[in-house]
C-alpha cells in the first residue's frame, strides 16, 4: 500500500471527528465570543455594535457606578463547585474501596445501586431532596440540633442544602472512575511500604494515592465542569438569594433577554473552568512526578 493511500485512509478516519468537533464545539464557542461583545437592543434584539461594555458590566461597572455583585456570583460559583468536588472525592474513596472489595456475585448489585440516580431526571431528584429536607424529617432535625437552622424550619433554601444536592448529584461521576483505579491497585507496593515501616497514612499517601490519581483526575473533570454551570440545584434548593453563575446565565438568556451579556458571562465561565482544570491537571502531574 502506497504512502498516499495510507494518508487518504488516515484522512477519512480523522476528518469526520474534526468536522464534528468543529461544528459542535469550535463554531459555537466562536459565535459565543462574537455575541459577547455585541450589544442588546431596546427590544431584546442583538445589535452588532461591538464594544467592551459587557465586559465592564461583568466586572461590576454600570450606570450607577461599581458593584461587586457579578464578581461575587462568579466567586460563589467557583467555591460551591470546588467544595462539592472535594466532598465527592472524600466520599468516593471509601465507596470505591467498598465496591472493589465486594464479591463478584454482589458487586453488580452494588454498582447498580450506585447508578440508579442516573435513571431519574435531575429535576425530580432535586424535588425529592426538597421532601427529604422538610422540617419533620431527620436531616432538618439534625441541622436544627447542631444550630445551623431554627427548630421547625426546613433545611432549604440554604447553602447547606445546595451542597447536599450537588454532592448527591455528582457523587457517581467521581466514584465510578475512582473505582476503576482502585480495582487496578498494585498491593505489592502497599506491602513494600509497610515493610519499610510506613504507617497507614504514609502508606496510603505514597503507595495508594498515586495509583488512584488517574481516576481522581477524570472524576474531578466530570464533576467540576458541570458543577460550575449548574443552575437547577441552586435555584431549587438555594432560593433566589443564592444565585450562581448558571442561574445568572439562564436569567440573561431567558427573562432578561440580554443575550450579549449572557454570552459574556458564559465566556467568563468557560475561561474560569478551563483555568481551574489546567491548575488541577498541573497539580496532578506534579504529584505523579514526585511519586
Amino acid at each position: 500500500m502506497s504512502p498516499r493511500t495510507l494518508r487518504l485512509r488516515g484522512l477519512l478516519f480523522v476528518v469526520p471527528g474534526i468536522a464534528w468537533v468543529g461544528a459542535f464545539l469550535a463554531v459555537p464557542c466562536l459565535a459565543l465570543a462574537v455575541v459577547a461583545f455585541a450589544q442588546r437592543g431596546g427590544f431584546g434584539e442583538i445589535e452588532w455594535k461591538f464594544s467592551f461594555e459587557n465586559l465592564k458590566r461583568l466586572a461590576g461597572w454600570d450606570l450607577f457606578g461599581w458593584s461587586p455583585d457579578n464578581l461575587w456570583i462568579l466567586a460563589r460559583s467557583f467555591w460551591v463547585a470546588l467544595v462539592s468536588t472535594v466532598f465527592c472525592v472524600l466520599l468516593s474513596y471509601p465507596l470505591a474501596f467498598f465496591l472493589a472489595t465486594r464479591p463478584s456475585k454482589t458487586r453488580t448489585v452494588w454498582m447498580t445501586m450506585l447508578l440508579i440516580p442516573f435513571w431519574t431526571n435531575l429535576v425530580i431528584r432535586t424535588y425529592a431532596w426538597i421532601l427529604v429536607l422538610s422540617p419533620n424529617l431527620p436531616v432538618a432535625r439534625l441541622l436544627a440540633f447542631l444550630g445551623f437552622i431554627p427548630p421547625g424550619f426546613p433545611a432549604y433554601p440554604s447553602q447547606i442544602a445546595v451542597w447536599i444536592g450537588m454532592v448527591a448529584a455528582f457523587l457517581p461521576f467521581v466514584a465510578l472512575p475512582l473505582y476503576t483505579s482502585v480495582e487496578k491497585i498494585d498491593w505489592a507496593l502497599v506491602e513494600a511500604s509497610q515493610d519499610l515501616y510506613a504507617d497507614r497514612w504514609r502508606s496510603f499517601w505514597t503507595a495508594i494515592f498515586p495509583q488512584t490519581l488517574p481516576g481522581i483526575s477524570v472524576g474531578v473533570t466530570l464533576t467540576l465542569v458541570p458543577a460550575m454551570g449548574m443552575f437547577v440545584i441552586p435555584d431549587m434548593l438555594g432560593g433566589a438569594r443564592f444565585m450562581l453563575v448558571g442561574n445568572l446565565i439562564e436569567e440573561q438568556f431567558g427573562t432578561a433577554r440580554d443575550w450579549p451579556f449572557g454570552a459574556m458571562v458564559s465566556l467568563a465561565l468557560m475561561i474560569l473552568t478551563l483555568g481551574t482544570l489546567m491548575a488541577v491537571g498541573r497539580n496532578g502531574k506534579a504529584k505523579e512526578a514526585r511519586a
